[in-house]
């Protein structure tokens, strides 16, 4: 297992008590937020356990965030730390009458039982100057190439640095480097990998170098244009453009989210040695394209017109070429994001081929006099998917229902509901059998942030 070293923050402390820590302290803000989390997975086909899991756990989020010392540079610390505790897990794997699998919410302990709590410590070190800021430590990246998920009961973070920018009027820019990630249900940093070349066989392959940067660009008020690198070393090399708009019609206003992806080989997945070392991406390569290597472009379009609380929405993605969307997937359960409009609840729709367009509905009944309640729910179905026995399909449907307490007492406390749908008639190689599962889901989360400076 391997530890942040805890020697980076004692340092920054001491520089910051010598360069004048008014700003450091001063600034400082502190919180921690309490997230109750339940999942219940129905696994509606196939004979292979679990059919059925259960997990409900308590996780403990602590975020520090120093304020910078003063001078030409300003210098300060973060600090993530995350704890979960298991309330039920349905219990051990193997044992008569239980079925579960490791990698949903809880780690396994070494005789195969979820541990009773797990927990990590991140450490980020900080210099500023100007608007520049550079970052290096534990990091929670958002951006199109690359995206911390945060969909359960911890968070999947990344260890790494960055530097981001705001000096030139309207861009936003950010450049970086990402060693290892540490899973949303794990203690341990692990090097990056994107499916197909990852899981824990001895054929898996990774790199601990993946390289990201780009920005934004205001054009005005309402248009955002935006451009991203990001480079798994031996892997994938990924272009990003993108543009959001927003226009005002009638008593509404129409918001454009368009994004296109250009996926293509680096270093061992572009050549066939390296291929066969196990440096492969998902996907189905007919008509003699060689397995394995990295050929996708993404092309989406999503559009949403809000209205005295109401939000209508249609999207429409294409994926072409011979394999699957490439990106970080550590392979194990612990959690992946991909900035595709068709991330939804449990899939993902990037697979080859795939076709997909979405319905999308919102409503924040703030607009007749209750703040704090909103429901949304989506639908989207994939077709096209390239499988040996030919194109294939899936849909998804999700509904969503959340609450936060906006005074009193509780004030903050939110309470949400997610139960999602999803059916796909996947085959695997040469068996017919579907290789994603039809499943029902229900997530259950109450959560709380309370400030401590």
């Amino acid at each position: 297992m391997k530890k942040h070293p805890l020697h980076l923050a004692i340092a920054l402390t001491a520089i910051a008590q010598q360069a004048g820590a008014q700003g450091f302290i001063e600034d400082s803000k502190a919180n921690l937020t309490l997230r109750n989390f339940y999942i219940n997975t129905d696994n509606r086909n196939g004979t292979a356990s679990p059919s059925k899991q259960e997990e409900w756990g308590q996780g403990f989020i602590f975020n520090y965030a120093s304020g910078f010392t003063q001078g030409p540079v300003g210098f300060g610390v973060d600090a993530l730390g995350l704890l979960g505790v298991r309330l039920d897990s349905g219990g051990k794997v193997g044992k008569p009458g239980v079925e579960r699998t490791p990698g949903t919410v809880f780690p396994l302990d070494s005789d195969g039982s979820a541990v009773n709590e797990f927990s990590s410590l991140g450490l980020t070190a900080k210099a500023k100057v100007s608007n520049t800021e550079f970052r290096y430590g534990t990091l929670q990246p958002k951006l199109p190439v690359v995206v911390s998920n945060d969909g359960r009961l911890l968070p999947v973070t990344f260890q790494g640095g960055q530097v981001a920018s705001t000096d030139l009027k309207d861009f936003s820019l950010v450049a970086g480097q990402l060693e290892h990630s540490r899973g949303r249900n794990s203690t341990d940093e692990r090097s990056l990998s994107i499916a197909g070349a990852n899981g824990s066989s001895a054929s898996s392959r990774d790199s601990n170098k993946f390289y990201f940067a780009g920005g934004d660009y205001k054009l005005s008020k309402d248009l955002t244009l935006q451009y991203y690198y990001g480079n798994l070393d031996n892997f994938y090399q990924q272009h990003f453009f993108g543009l959001l708009h927003n226009w005002a019609i009638g008593p509404g206003v129409l918001k454009t989210d368009l994004r296109a992806f250009d996926s293509s080989p680096d270093g061992k997945n572009g050549n066939s040695a390296g291929r066969a070392e196990g440096f492969v991406s998902s996907g189905y390569y007919g008509n003699g394209v060689t397995k394995g290597e990295v050929d996708n472009r993404a092309y989406s379009g999503l559009f949403t017109y809000v209205v005295s609380g109401h939000s209508f929405g249609a999207g429409y993605q294409v994926l072409n070429g011979d394999s699957d969307f490439p990106f970080l997937n550590r392979g194990d359960g612990e959690g992946s994001t991909a900035y595709l409009i068709t991330d939804a609840q449990i899939g993902k729709f990037q697979r080859a081929g795939e076709h997909t367009w979405q319905l999308r509905y919102g409503f924040d009944f703030a607009s007749i006099g209750a703040p704090g309640l909103t429901f949304n729910t989506v639908y989207l179905s994939g077709d096209d998917i390239k499988t040996p026995a030919g194109g294939k399909s899936e849909w998804e449907r999700d509904i969503s229902l959340a609450y936060t307490v906006q005074s009193g007492t509780f004030k903050g406390l939110g309470l949400a509901w997610k139960n999602a749908s999803l059916r796909s008639e996947l085959p695997a190689s040469g068996s017919g059998t579907p290789t994603q599962r039809d499943q029902d889901e229900n997530r259950l989360i109450l959560s709380y942030t309370l400030p401590l400076l």
